[in-house]
């Protein structure tokens, strides 16, 4: 089905209502790689069509199967390494030691909140489980989201494929933290006790997920809009627990919203803190 510079800019349109993702011109080949088996399925002649279909009441099927063809899900397991270094090192030595006295000392929240298929939520809960030796006797939750349904469904399945599994997984802890299943790999029952997944379009409000001491929001705020982008950190912001721990892709800075997201460092890796209380200045 040809592509004509209306379909994109309608797609395009739809797309940045239903999730925040910018396309423009170029991304022609986008959307005839990704929408023309969708649009043939709906039964429409053009691509404008299928939007304009997707827009009809009662469609939001339509709208889910369009997101899930658009938005990208690339990842892997410990992608990039230095976040999950200065989680192991930095942030939950200093969450541990801030609530050994506090009346939930033992009691951990995690937000991932682009976890597509899963892997950045389970590197999460094996940083845990590597740095606590008693963690089964801790209240711990790892809560995974992501906008695609299919890439829910995976995550919660907890089963990869062989070449999935060796993309950033050592063998150590393919051995200690999963099991062969068939022709791939799957996750120990230990470990997937600790982590749940839902669908979450990061556009719409965060009700009912309560507050958590460490989130990781990397390698999706940049596909969307400056506004866009903006709004989603502060609302982010405002889901972490005084002093918590916020990640974002190795290629973001946040530095431009303003002073509460001063970069922080440890080692390599950059975090921000954007709630923790600044110490008085001397005088």
């Amino acid at each position: 089905m040809q592509v004509t510079h209306d379909d994109i800019m309608f797609v395009a349109t739809l797309v940045n209502e239903l999730c925040g993702v910018m396309l423009d011109e170029s991304k022609g080949y986008l959307v005839e790689s990704r929408l023309s088996g969708l649009a043939r399925e709906a039964g429409c002649a053009s691509y404008r069509d299928l939007c304009h279909k997707a827009r009809a009441p009662g469609n939001a099927p339509l709208q889910h199967k369009i997101i899930d063809a658009i938005t990208t899900q690339e990842t892997l397991f410990f992608r990039d390494d230095s976040p999950f270094e200065a989680l192991q090192h930095k942030a939950l030595p200093e969450l541990i030691d801030a609530k050994a006295k506090t009346a939930f000392s033992r009691r951990i929240r995690v937000w991932s909140a682009a976890a597509s298929t899963g892997q950045e939520a389970y590197s999460i809960a094996m940083t845990l489980c590597e740095l606590i030796p008693d963690v089964r006797t801790w209240d711990i939750n790892i809560l995974g989201t992501d906008i695609c349904n299919a890439a829910v469904a995976q995550a919660s399945l907890g089963r990869y494929a062989g070449h999935e599994i060796q993309r950033g997984l050592s063998p150590h802890l393919r051995s200690k933290y999963f099991v062969p299943d068939g022709n791939g790999w799957r996750v120990r029952d230990e470990l997937r006790a600790l982590v749940s997944f839902q669908r979450r379009n990061l556009l719409e409000p965060f009700t009912g997920l309560g507050s958590f001491d460490i989130i990781f929001c990397r390698n999706v705020a940049i596909y969307f809009g400056a506004a866009t982008r903006r709004d989603l950190f502060h609302r982010i912001a405002d889901r972490l627990a005084p002093g918590g721990f916020l990640f974002v892709g190795s290629s973001e800075s946040l530095s431009d919203l303003g002073p509460r997201f001063a970069p922080l460092h440890h080692c390599r890796a950059v975090y921000y803190q954007p709630n923790k209380r600044q110490a008085p200045a001397l005088v």
